[in-house]
């Protein structure tokens, strides 16, 4: 079999190689040449980004032969990528215009950068090391085995992760630009498709190691960061501390009052006319809604009353207006599961039910019109917060808002009749009973002349 290539625009860390692609080092959803290579159970390989995209809208096919997809497990094509980065410093070696650019700005070594890192905590700045060290990380020609290696050797993460947990009685003794360039290493270190799992857990161990201390750190990051993507970077941090370390140390971050305060404000609007930053919105309702299924763990009270306590810490920072917002603004189906989950751990407090039936036909309206929009996860909390309000609790106002919500009876329905797990579907059924259907109100806005039996 012949391999074709092709000419075609190249990404920014091939921009400046003017040079023929071949076809298999191209992405068949994006067209571009590959960055992080993973592979579905169909034996078709993919750019991670592009086909997570897919599966994130909802999708359970393969794109390339539309077959059903028992797995959507993603599995790095080492082999791939090796090619394409070989591939890569081939092209730019020949290419005079690469060659003459290929100056190497490092003054230092990784590993010694790690050992000034370590030594820093006797006083001296850590940050340019940091900067330098993240400069590394982000660096395309290097091979992201040896970045691999470096975190692999078990001293990086810790060292770095030793700067976020600096502080002298309640106050930190680090400064903003250490703690962000900090942040920013570990957060490529996570994001890295290059970088074992083994070794992404060795940043969680290290944050872990006084949880409460990195958490406050973060907000820190996320309230006083340089710049947006700076704020993402702890944003995503704090989600990925809380989604891998124990459960002592998930709940002594989950109760850091500052975090929950700058996640709020993250989500929020980025400048004066009230836009949303999709990835600050996504980062940061997962790192609050990986905090409301945390709770304070670490006290003795009951599963139940710590996830309570930890909605209700959420709620009064404003989380349910906020998420509401991002609901009805967002059209990513990711960030639309993590408010309705957000919106879910509300509506299991007093405050929260108060905060959503406040606004109810604004907030109600939200839930159903996001219901088949963010997945599986996300329709199954849609439904938890719609029977939370209008069934379990008899919210008239809330009731109302559904009844009145357009298309709330046909995606109920359509839930009922999709494979939702049988809680979700007792919680629809008890729903429909809220509906009144007759010959002139039957399916509004649902336009088939088809009879239609439905409970009521």
């Amino acid at each position: 079999m012949v391999r074709k290539e092709t000419a075609m625009r190249l990404p920014p860390q091939h921009r400046a190689l003017e040079v023929k692609i071949p076809s298999f080092f191209r992405c068949p959803i994006s067209l571009d040449v590959m960055r992080s290579p993973v592979s579905l159970c169909t034996g078709v390989t993919y750019d991670r980004a592009s086909i997570q995209r897919w599966l994130d809208s909802g999708n359970t096919t393969c794109p390339a032969t539309m077959l059903p997809l028992p797995s959507t497990d993603l599995v790095p094509n080492l082999t791939l990528r090796s090619l394409i980065a070989h591939w890569a410093a081939s092209a730019a070696a020949s290419s005079p215009t690469a060659a003459n650019s290929s100056v190497s700005t490092r003054t230092s070594s990784p590993a010694s950068l790690v050992r000034q890192i370590a030594a820093s905590s006797g006083g001296a700045d850590p940050a340019p090391a940091l900067r330098e060290l993240a400069a590394y990380l982000s660096d395309d020609d290097v091979d992201d085995f040896e970045k691999n290696a470096l975190v692999g050797a078990g001293r990086t993460a810790e060292a770095v992760a030793s700067v976020l947990r600096r502080k002298s009685g309640d106050e930190p003794t680090t400064s903003v630009e250490a703690v962000e360039a900090a942040a920013r290493v570990l957060a490529k270190i996570v994001a890295s498709d290059g970088i074992d799992d083994a070794n992404k857990k060795r940043v969680a161990a290290a944050l872990a190691a006084d949880a409460a201390a990195s958490a406050a750190s973060l907000a820190r990051v996320m309230r006083r960061g340089s710049c947006l993507e700076t704020r993402v970077d702890a944003a995503r941090l704090a989600g990925f501390l809380l989604a891998n370390a124990a459960d002592d140390a998930r709940a002594a971050a989950a109760e850091s009052p500052e975090l929950v305060a700058e996640l709020v404000r993250l989500i929020g609007p980025v400048d004066e006319k009230g836009t949303l930053d999709g990835a600050a919105v996504e980062a940061g309702l997962t790192c609050l809604a990986a905090i409301c299924c945390c709770g304070g763990t670490s006290s003795p009270s009951p599963p139940r009353r710590a996830a309570r306590a930890a909605a209700e810490a959420v709620v009064r920072h404003g989380a349910v207006g906020a998420a509401v917002r991002a609901l009805r603004e967002t059209g990513e189906p990711r960030a639309a599961a993590m408010a309705l989950r957000v919106l879910e751990a509300a509506a299991g407090c007093a405050e929260g039910r108060a905060a959503l039936c406040e606004r109810a036909e604004e907030a109600v309206g939200a839930v159903v019109g996001k219901m088949m929009k963010a997945g599986r996860e996300g329709a199954e909390a849609a439904v938890a917060v719609l029977w939370a309000v209008c069934h379990r609790y008899r919210d008239r106002r809330a009731a109302e808002a559904a009844a009145a919500a357009e298309g709330g009876l046909t995606r109920l329905l359509l839930l009922v009749q999709s494979g939702c797990s049988p809680a979700a579907r007792q919680m629809a059924m008890e729903l429909l009973k809220m509906y009144r259907v007759n010959a002139k109100s039957c399916l509004a806005g649902y336009d088939s002349k088809t009879t239609h039996i439905m409970p009521f």
